[in-house]
């Protein structure tokens, strides 16, 4: 049975590539469900009708033929991407959905079941084979970041920097005290004799008397400063 569903996604698949590439320039290439159609849990009869439906409306339908279908969904001038589709077999609601996806094909077992026939139900079959791989989800967002690290040794020492340049004069500092007044030097010798005046007469007697009272003064000084 798993053969025979191979084999008719397969052909459903060659059927898409046999389509001229005019006509998907225009068009999306369709999505290809292939199959067991259960109904009750036992085979659905030929002719019985499996359709297709994507937010509560149907899109696609075919017939059971041997306990198998093969349904092709093509979108048409709705967007389908991403939306979920579900099945009904006989007009009755199949568990399994998937996802359209552009261009895709997938195994998909389809079981469902009658008002009737839903209270005698059996255990459930063995899980059917896995399905074909879909595309890549994005990327998720980027986690957090970690915490720092513990800090480095520290590095070696620096070279010596170059020396810097000579400071300039400082002020002139504020000028000393007076220092105090030195001794007193020596009286110097005596100058020599004036020339003799012409005639006597009261002038020449004043002069002499000066003259005398000179010489006495430069007496007492010179003696003054021997006994200093």
């Amino acid at each position: 049975m798993t053969k025979t569903r191979f084999l008719a996604l397969v052909t459903a698949l060659a059927l898409l590539l046999a389509i001229p590439t005019s006509v998907f320039a225009q068009r999306v290439p369709p999505h290809v469900f292939v199959g067991s159609a259960i109904l009750d849990g036992v085979a659905a009869a030929d002719g019985a009708a499996v359709t297709a439906w994507v937010d509560g409306e149907q899109v696609a339908d075919t017939t059971a033929s041997g306990g198998e279908y093969s349904l092709l969904i093509d979108q048409g001038d709705s967007s389908y991407a991403g939306k979920t589709v579900s099945f009904k077999v006989s007009g009755s609601s199949a568990a399994e959905t998937a996802p359209w996806m552009q261009g895709g094909g997938d195994v998909l077992d389809l079981n469902a079941a009658t008002a009737s026939g839903a209270a005698s139900t059996g255990d459930a079959g063995p899980a059917g084979p896995a399905g074909m791989w879909g595309r890549s989800g994005a990327d998720g967002a980027d986690g957090a970041d970690g915490a720092a690290g513990a800090a480095g040794p520290p590095g070696p020492a620096g070279s010596d920097g170059n020396d810097g340049s000579d400071g300039s004069d400082g002020a002139r500092g504020a000028a000393g005290s007076s220092g105090s007044s030195g001794s007193a030097g020596p009286a110097g010798p005596a100058g020599p004799a004036g020339a003799a005046g012409a005639g006597g007469g009261p002038l020449s007697l004043i002069a002499l008397i000066v003259a005398a009272v000179a010489l006495l003064a430069a007496g007492g000084s010179y003696m003054m400063g021997r006994r200093a």
